[in-house]
């Protein structure tokens, strides 16, 4: 809930910041005659309308879970970040198209000190509420305000570029507004497909970060228990729910009960430390005593292949003889049936009264 206030307290505050530039660098604008600081203005009011998603879709997003939707509803956030980069490429590409009209039917400025102080001003506040918007984007996981706020730091250092431009038009009445509007509509257009490409790549689903998944995983290896972890996966249903699995490596001895309490201390310990909600899985483990040749075995055959990066998961069911283990594969190996059925006939070939089941695993997480 307290995030919900923040994102929607700073959307308000860059509306009206942003409602105010507009009013200001339109009139300066249409008063001077300037393509770039009228794009300079369309592009605010972009910023204007971006604000007004972000806090519909920060409400809609904070809907509590129903029959429908069990993961909730944290999702909608993602799809208001692909509106706003829409918005912010529409107003890149009229920017383009409008000063494209300006180079081939150029019309002449006419720059004052006042209007030469008001675009100062407007440079300073926009690049002062983009440091501001996006601190609080990454305080509260917030991909809406972080693009707001990003955004609103290149339009103060495009706005430098179109008062630059304004001094030189003012002192040597030489106008660049076409050649300036270009460049600002470019920028924008930039700024909108990294935005789109980094809420994309969010939504398909991306590898795990780093520095949480270490985290986690030392977490749980922590426990004395605990032999290995492996498999971690983190699925994002929005910036403040991630639910997680793992699986863990222990003694094959261990009874119901002492797995029972180990993987809900190890859950509870996840969650109050992380926030994630974390169900974990069991790999039993017998690779020593009398089956440790057997593994010692497998692990030197593995060796051989540069695309295999782990070996988890080993396990022999002495009642029917059969072999369990997962391999996980380099993405870039082209092949990893063929690997796997190749490693499967050695050990069958040397272990004849066993059956190897292989399981291909993926590495989802560092």
């Amino acid at each position: 809930m307290e995030r919900e206030k923040k994102i929607i307290k700073t959307s308000i505050l860059g509306i009206i910041v942003n409602i105010i530039l507009v009013a200001f660098k339109m009139t300066v604008g249409l008063i001077v005659n300037s393509i770039a600081i009228i794009s300079d203005a369309v592009n605010n009011l972009t910023d204007a309308i971006s604000s007004i998603v972000t806090i519909v879709g920060t409400k809609l997003a904070n809907k509590p879970a129903d029959k429908d939707h069990p993961f909730g509803h944290g999702r909608i956030e993602y799809f208001a970040s692909v509106i706003v980069a829409f918005l912010v490429l529409v107003a890149g590409i009229t920017a383009i198209k409008e000063s494209i009209d300006k180079i081939i039917n150029p019309e002449e400025s006419n720059y004052s000190i006042a209007s030469l102080i008001i675009i100062a001003v407007a440079v300073i506040v926009k690049f002062i509420f983009g440091r501001y918007v996006k601190k609080v984007g990454k305080k509260v996981n917030s991909q809406s305000l972080v693009a707001s706020g990003q955004d609103a730091f290149m339009d103060s250092i495009l706005s430098f570029s179109t008062l630059l431009g304004a001094i030189i038009n003012f002192i040597w009445h030489l106008s660049l507004e076409g050649y300036l509007g270009i460049i600002i509509g470019l920028f924008i257009v930039k700024a909108a497909i990294d935005i789109l490409k980094e809420t994309i790549n969010t939504m398909i689903g991306e590898r795990a970060d780093k520095d949480i998944a270490i985290k986690i995983r030392e977490k749980v290896c922590s426990y004395k228990e605990v032999q290995g972890a492996y498999d971690l996966t983190l699925h994002n249903y929005g910036p403040s729910k991630t639910i997680a699995t793992v699986h863990i490596q222990v003694r094959d001895d261990m009874t119901a009960q002492e797995i029972h309490i180990l993987t809900r201390t190890i859950s509870v310990d996840v969650f109050e430390e992380y926030g994630i909600l974390l169900t974990i899985g069991i790999y039993a483990a017998n690779d020593k005593g009398e089956f440790a040749e057997m593994r010692k075995d497998l692990g030197n055959i593995i060796k051989q292949y540069k695309d295999i990066k782990q070996l988890h998961g080993f396990y022999i069911n002495k009642e029917n003889n059969n072999v369990y283990f997962d391999l996980i594969f380099d993405f870039d190996c082209e092949n990893p049936e063929e690997i796997k059925n190749k490693i499967i006939k050695e050990m069958e070939n040397k272990y004849k009264d066993y059956k190897f089941n292989v399981i291909l695993d993926a590495d989802f997480s560092d």
